[in-house]
């Protein structure tokens, strides 16, 4: 296969340079292509894995046995297009063909006859075929939005089945601009690289600060082997010990780090892990959690202890800013029972978390921050703090400790794991074609947490003008955030409160909303120390974008919500319910919700035995601002309220390693899981699925877990992405105080 052109991206992006701010266009369509495994099972019921080239244009998809560009005139094997129903979710990491690689799911929502899986060699490639398929969705979703023949075209075309026998193919005309290719080709799948495009949309990595203000207060106590030592000495600790992680640079892809950490191969962690070296998998539960059982010899700590065995899970996750979660925990398993001769051990709960940095324009070398997080007694750490020769340094906490300089050190003595960026971006001469700026631009998402986009919007060009404005482009956001360090102190100090008479009608007289007269199945707490209720907490608590984010990408403070969280429901149902608010029970249904200006229902549908719908209503005291960013919120496109709605989480007080899971991140709700929106009368319902993601299932199933000892708050807003929107402003808060499920209220449809 040819090697690709020098000028490389760390990943494609799905928008032009172009793509200017208020009332631009996007310009251009782009073309995703790249060797994939085409999973399925045949006429006869044998499962079949082929090496495929898959190629998305605009909206339609075509597969074949060979890559076209090599073989002119050679056609497809199959073709479709990729119609407004699809659904596309990510199964994560699974054995195929003897080899690890990430798999994705594909259905039609209303013909479970249409699906089909594919399996990538990385965790990046399967973010950006996602990413593809998701920008050919939006492109079918605009041209039914524009009716009349675009909607009877598209009607009559047949949407791609990669199951069953192949369909019938039709020539098109091709008039797209861009294409972006995926992946090294089939050598790269078959020596199964560990290579992950990892970025953001401008190749910015902000600081790990995330959108909430967390209360670790981090002091650095010791520098071991190059890597930083750190201790939580805040007042808040929730647990008996002490709080510690070891913070390195690598220089690598986060993707790179995150397949060594996963990989078990013995030779390979001989070479930088002392503890956990010998390992083995002994169950794999989904693409996103398994278990595995490990032995080690105490000799290279202490000669005085006889081996050791040890079981533990590990549950992965990649966050849409592409920085990688790992939790390891002591687990049990039938499969391992306590073994004669060792002495069955735990290994103390960790987080790993892998975070890519900026590098500057001169240099094309990757650069990852790595931090590993545990908990470990203080008795132990107090004294090898105090006086370094203790026997500390011969324990199981420091060799946890000494992993991430082991790692650091093997991935620079091995050049080869660190691949070069496999994202080609071509520049034709074909016309463009023009879409909506405001309803496509949604790769902006530097400051998200979930499963979904990693994009880089700095293309390469052919074109010298349009490549000299880049670069002119690059270098002042470098400059910019160079000092985004000083610009984060001072964002502490503003605040952004919400304009009411931009966003409701100035015009009406605000009515008094009394809460006493809003009751809703779950009470509202009486003080900081009630139990299983909610409260609604101010917006100071998290950090949302500033004024001039679009220039310095700095953010504030938020301010006192717009809406009024008036009441919450807890429900217990059978199965999740859509469109909550026309239930008898609903607030909305009551006398007092039919008088109220306008509501926000946010139902958010939690997966678990039985499942359970925490439901939200904010109120309003007067009409939309039908100019105002909300009402366009309220009464846009499905498309438009996926890209813009948003939640940031914060774990006030709980378990460390929850807080870990759920992290501080701001999420689009639209892009992590199916969200479905519901707008009549005085109310818009926002029904959120959080089981229709697999990440975000096993997330709130660790939550879950510790759900009766945590203090949550939430924040709902709708990002702002061009100038005349900012500042952001927070819509509505929430703080959940330890809910208890057994609380839950029965609800029969």
């Amino acid at each position: 296969m040819e090697k690709p052109p020098q000028n490389l991206v760390k990943n494609g992006s799905e928008r032009s340079e172009g793509s200017s701010g208020s009332g631009g266009e996007e310009k251009g369509r782009f073309e995703y292509f790249g060797w994939v495994y085409h999973l399925g099972v045949n006429s006869i019921g044998r499962e079949y894995c082929h090496l495929r080239f898959l190629f998305i244009r605009g909206k339609y998809v075509e597969m074949y046995k060979r890559d076209p560009h090599q073989n002119p005139g050679i056609k497809p094997i199959r073709r479709g297009v990729v119609g407004p129903t699809l659904m596309v979710e990510e199964l994560g990491r699974q054995k195929v063909n003897h080899g690890d690689f990430y798999v994705i799911r594909f259905c039609n929502r209303l013909d479970e006859t249409k699906k089909g899986e594919i399996a990538c060699s990385s965790a990046g490639d399967a973010q950006k075929w996602m990413e593809a398929f998701d920008q050919a969705k939006q492109q079918a979703e605009y041209e039914i939005s524009r009716g009349g023949r675009a909607r009877n075209k598209l009607n009559m075309e047949t949407e791609i089945n990669l199951e069953g026998h192949r369909p019938r193919m039709r020539r098109y005309a091709h008039g797209l601009k861009e294409l972006i290719r995926i992946g090294q080709g089939p050598e790269t799948l078959l020596r199964q690289s560990s290579y992950l495009g990892a970025g953001r949309p401008d190749g910015y990595i902000e600081g790990d600060t995330g959108d909430a203000i967390e209360a670790h207060v981090w002091k650095c106590v010791q520098t071991i082997n190059g890597v930083r030592i750190f201790e939580d000495v805040s007042d808040s600790q929730s647990g008996k010990g002490v709080l510690v992680k070891s913070v390195g640079v690598v220089d690598a892809t986060a993707d790179t780090v995150f397949e060594a950490i996963l990989n078990i191969e013995r030779h390979q962690r001989y070479e930088w892990d002392m503890l956990t070296g010998d390992l083995e998998l002994i169950d794999s539960i989904d693409g996103h959690y398994d278990v595995v059982y490990g032995i080690y010899d105490p000799k290279f700590l202490t000669r005085w202890h006889s081996k050791r065995d040890f079981v533990f899970s590990r549950q992965w996750f990649r966050g849409q800013d592409g920085t990688y979660t790992i939790l390891q925990r002591p687990a049990v398993h039938k499969k391992k029972p306590p073994r004669s001769g060792y002495r069955r051990t735990k290994i103390n709960p960790s987080t790993w978390e892998i975070r890519s940095l900026n590098t500057p324009i001169v240099s094309n070398a990757p650069r990852c921050l790595v931090t590993q997080m545990f908990e470990i007694d203080s008795s132990g750490w107090c004294r090898w703090t105090k006086s370094r020769c203790s026997k500390f340094e011969k324990s199981i906490p420091y060799a946890l400790l000494c992993q991430v300089a082991g790692l650091r050190e093997y991935i620079g003595a091995n050049p080869a794991l660190n691949l070069e960026s496999v994202t080609t971006v071509v520049h034709s001469k074909i016309s463009d074609v023009s879409v909506p700026h405001g309803e496509y631009e949604d790769t902006e998402v530097q400051d998200e947490f979930y499963d979904a986009i990693a994009a880089d919007s700095s293309s390469s060009s052919e074109d010298e003008e349009s490549d000299s404005d880049e670069h002119d482009n690059k270098e002042s956001k470098v400059k910019l955030k160079n000092i985004s360090w000083a610009i984060t102190s001072l964002a502490l100090k503003r605040t952004s409160a919400p304009d009411a008479n931009k966003e409701l009608d100035s015009t009406v007289t605000p009515i008094s909303i009394d809460p006493t007269q809003c009751h809703g199945s779950l009470h509202k707490g009486k003080d900081g120390a009630d139990t299983n209720c909610w409260a609604s907490p101010s917006g100071t608590g998290f950090m949302i974008r500033g004024k001039t984010y679009l220039k310095d990408n700095s953010k504030v403070m938020g301010g006192d919500p717009l809406l009024k969280l008036i009441a919450v429901d807890w429900f217990k149902v059978d199965k999740s319910i859509d469109r909550i608010a026309l239930h008898p029970r609903s607030l909305v249904q009551s006398g007092v919700g039919k008088k109220l200006p306008f509501i926000l229902v946010i139902n958010l549908q939690v997966p678990a035995k039985p499942n359970y719908s925490l439901v939200l209503y904010y109120a309003a005291d007067r009409p939309l601002n039908k100019s105002s960013l909300l009402a366009k919120f309220v009464d846009g496109s499905d498309m438009f309220r996926d890209a813009r709605f948003k939640l940031i989480p914060s774990i006030v007080e709980g378990y460390w390693m929850v807080k870990r899971a759920v992290g501080t991140k701001a999420c689009l709700l639209g892009k992590a899981v199916t969200c479905k929106y519901f707008r009549q009368d005085n109310f818009l319902e926002i029904d959120v699925d959080i089981g229709s993601s697999s990440v975000a299932r096993s997330v709130i199933g660790l939550v879950l877990g510790y759900v009766t000892s945590i203090v949550v708050d939430l924040a709902i807003l709708i990002e702002a992405k061009e100038e005349a929107e900012l500042p952001e402003y927070i819509l509505g808060t929430v703080r959940l105080n330890r809910l208890r499920p057994d609380s839950a209220v029965n609800l029969e449809v």
